[in-house]
This record gives structure tokens, C-alpha cells and sequence, in this order.
């Protein structure tokens, strides 16, 4: 019988991650760290949950590793025949639709929630959330994964309309680093993808250049260490 342990090593590959989509002011920047993990143990540390869907759509995957790696597979597929039947590249509703069609299809054996993003000359940038269950969301921006808990107050307060190119990816790494200082479940480099008119760029940001929050920082004059400077000497008896 497989012991505790060794249940966690072999366990489902899975991506307790942060994603995130975001639109600005001509286009789209998403977002996702890149740690996968067997249980308790990180399996992959530098993992890409950004796919590729076509020449302008991107999904980002959290929850099963399998799952998602899956839908992304038969999407890209399904993509691959709509744009050569029409002769045209396909727009990010239908990419949306279509992963939603597959999630929902099949929401008792999926654990995933995927956040798809892109841009098409009929509607511009476009970020839609297809949660666990298979419901499709079209939003102005969308976080997901474990670390997505300690996001939505933040994004309320920093989200804004309108938005810059270079103001909304640093939005993204932002966000990111700050789910993986809160987030057990979430680590490794962050990855951007933009998305607008021009094409498609991708980003790196190694985990040495991220910026560092609360307890993650050096102590500054700490009060334990002024308390500690001016206690007196314990006695001996």
C-alpha cells in the first residue's frame, strides 16, 4: 500500500496558482506565476501557464495541470479547423466559447478554471473567466487560482479604466509577486503575455527581480531589536 508520502510525490500535477487578465486602453496583458506541485512538494518551479490558443488568443491555466493542459489541446484544435474554414483568424469570443463549451460539457470531471484573453479587429481586447463549472464571464479584468484570495481587495482599489500598456503589466507583475509572498501555493518567475493590435509580447521576470513584501523584507530597526539591546543581563545564581 502506497504510503502518505509517497501518495504526495506521485500525486495529480497541480497548478495552486495566481492568473490573472487584464485590459487596457488597446489590448490585453495576462499574467501567472510558475509553480506546479504533487501535494506538498513543487514538481515543475518554472512552469508556463500561458498557452498559446492562436496567433492572438492566450488562456491562462490554473487548478489540474492534466485538465487544463487537455482543454487547451482540443481548443487549439477545434481553433485550428474554425480558421481555416473561415480563412480568417478566429476572434476571442469564440475561443472563449469554445472553452467554456468543453468545460461545462464535462464540469463533473474537470477541476480548472482558465482565464482566456486576446484581441480581434472586431472587438479589440477581450478577457473572459470560465471558472470551475464551466460559466463564461467577460470582464474588464479577472484574477484566479489559490492566490487569487488575497487579490480582489487590491484590484478593486488598483484597477483603473483606461489603463496604459506599460501601467497594466505592472499592474500584472505586481499583483503576482504579491500572491506568491501571501501564497503557499503560488511561486517561481512570473510570466506576462501582451496582447493588442501589433501583436504579441511576452515577458520574464525572474524571482530575483520581483519586489519583495512585508515579512519577506530585512528587518528595519526592528522592535524586538531595540527590546532586546536594552533588556538587561539575566542573572546567574
Amino acid at each position: 500500500m502506497e504510503s502518505h508520502e509517497e501518495s504526495e510525490i506521485n500525486g495529480p500535477h497541480s497548478m495552486g496558482t495566481t492568473i490573472i487578465g487584464v485590459t487596457y486602453n488597446g489590448g490585453v496583458v495576462l499574467g501567472a506565476d510558475s509553480r506546479t506541485s504533487t501535494g506538498i512538494y513543487v514538481a515543475n518551479r518554472a512552469s508556463d501557464k500561458i498557452t498559446q490558443l492562436t496567433e492572438n488568443v492566450y488562456l491562462c491555466r490554473s487548478g489540474s495541470a492534466a485538465d487544463s493542459q487537455t482543454v487547451s489541446d482540443y481548443v487549439r484544435y477545434f481553433l485550428h479547423q474554425h480558421t481555416i474554414q473561415l480563412g480568417q483568424p478566429a476572434t476571442v469570443k469564440v475561443a472563449a466559447n469554445l472553452v467554456r463549451l468543453l468545460s461545462y460539457s464535462n464540469k463533473n470531471m474537470l477541476q480548472t478554471g482558465m482565464i482566456i484573453g486576446g484581441w480581434d479587429k472586431y472587438e479589440g481586447g477581450k478577457i473572459y473567466g470560465v471558472p470551475l463549472g464551466g460559466t463564461l464571464l467577460e470582464l474588464p479584468f479577472t484574477i484566479g487560482g489559490s492566490g487569487s484570495t488575497y487579490l480582489y481587495g487590491f484590484f478593486d482599489q488598483a484597477w483603473k479604466e483606461g489603463m496604459t500598456q506599460e501601467e497594466a503589466e505592472q499592474l500584472v507583475v505586481k499583483a503576482v509577486s504579491l500572491a506568491i509572498a501571501r501564497d503557499g501555493a503560488s511561486g517561481g518567475v512570473v510570466r506576462t503575455v501582451t496582447v493588442n493590435s501589433e501583436g504579441v509580447t511576452r515577458k520574464y521576470y525572474p524571482e530575483d527581480k520581483l519586489p519583495r513584501w512585508h515579512e519577506e523584507l530585512e528587518p528595519q530597526n526592528s522592535l524586538l531589536d531595540i527590546l532586546s539591546s536594552s533588556s538587561p543581563e539575566p542573572m546567574v545564581s
